[in-house]
């Protein structure tokens, strides 16, 4: 991690985000069996253990509570050409929202080679599926579909994965959770991959709670911060949905003295996006909230999460729930340990100081 620049407080740089990775600890492939993946265990008082996700009974206690983003992922990827009458082009398409049935916001790469009326054809099996460019604007444009597009559509592996390999068949459930359920995200909520059906079993047994929420992780969650200053940065929209029974359930945890465990940035995100300004509350709509560090935390008391990337607003959420120093701590210790990182890779579990 770099040094602060003068003038800029402690956590407020995107230079304070950054470090190096060797390719080779991008994992391709999930630990297999899931709950085998390692788990680095940081404690509030600084320690550090080795751990593995499978140890989460023990680690944890009776009453605690996880609560997990069961959103599930579309086949949103689209690879097919641009038709026109001076020949065709190779397009690729991430749906993003389904704005009225048939009619979807997608990225185009390269958007370039998209214009206003152009006809894009996917292929299908037994034949294909159209759609009619509306708009475009930058890289994102508004298709019409004939068809349903999903049809055409594979897994959306992230970029860092996409350009080693390409998606093939066991991601259609390598990159699900076993819980998952109503369709909308655009990438896996991907902490939750751990998990298994044998380990949800263990935890019951343990006395540990389990509670759901929604949150449809868009296709910005992979762009990158490009605003030196954070205060700069304009975060991303994810539409997202949290119960009168998930408050309920984590109200009661509360009360009874048991810890909240969010599972993943994107459940810990839609938490405290209903907190609001600190009661817990059921919430439906858009979130647009940056944690950064200087954010309070209103729900959540430890944070299970896989290991992000260099300058990514969810590198800085983890700094804002760890501290700056500890998160540090941990990424340097996952990168001297062997750890895997990104989507496919390893996890952390980290405990917030008591407040």
């Amino acid at each position: 991690m770099s040094a602060v620049p003068a003038g800029v407080a402690d956590g407020d740089s995107l230079s304070d985000y950054d470090f190096e990775l060797p390719d080779a600890r991008i994992a391709l492939r999930p630990a297999e069996p899931r709950d085998a993946a390692r788990l680095l265990t940081s404690y509030a008082d600084g320690r550090l253990e080795d751990r593995i996700v499978r140890d989460l009974p023990q680690i944890l206690a009776p009453g605690d509570r996880l609560v997990v983003n069961d959103s599930r992922v579309i086949p949103a990827r689209l690879v097919g050409e641009r038709l026109r009458p001076a020949g065709t082009a190779r397009v690729e398409l991430t749906l993003l929202v389904e704005d009225e049935p048939l009619r979807w916001t997608a990225f185009a790469k390269p958007a370039k080679r998209i214009g206003e009326g152009d006809t894009l054809r996917f292929p299908v099996p037994g034949g294909v599926v159209e759609g009619r460019v509306e708009a475009r604007t930058g890289p994102t444009v508004t298709v019409r579909f004939a068809a349903d597009p999903l049809a055409a559509g594979a897994m959306p592996l992230p970029p860092y994965i996409a350009a080693k390999r390409a998606p093939d068949a066991r991601d259609e459930s390598d990159y699900q959770t076993v819980y998952a359920d109503p369709p909308g995200s655009v990438a896996a909520p991907t902490a939750g991959l751990h998990f298994t059906d044998r380990l949800f079993s263990a935890l019951a047994e343990r006395g540990i709670g389990l509670s759901r929420v929604t949150l449809h992780v868009g296709a910005g969650t992979f762009l990158p911060v490009k605003t030196e200053h954070l205060n700069e940065h304009e975060m991303h929209a994810e539409w997202g949905t949290v119960s009168a029974a998930t408050v309920a359930e984590i109200a009661a945890t509360k009360a009874a003295g048991g810890r909240i465990v969010a599972v993943g940035t994107t459940s810990l995100r839609l938490l405290e996006s209903a907190a609001g300004e600190g009661v817990l509350a059921p919430f439906t709509g858009d979130t647009r909230l940056f944690i950064r560090p200087g954010f309070r935390f209103h729900v959540a008391d430890a944070l299970l999460t896989n290991f992000h990337l260099p300058r990514s607003t969810l590198l800085m959420l983890v700094a804002a729930f760890a501290g700056l120093a500890r998160m540090r701590a941990i990424y340097a210790h996952a990168l001297r340990h062997d750890y895997r990182f990104y989507s496919y890779g390893d996890a952390s579990l980290i405990f917030a100081d008591p407040r």
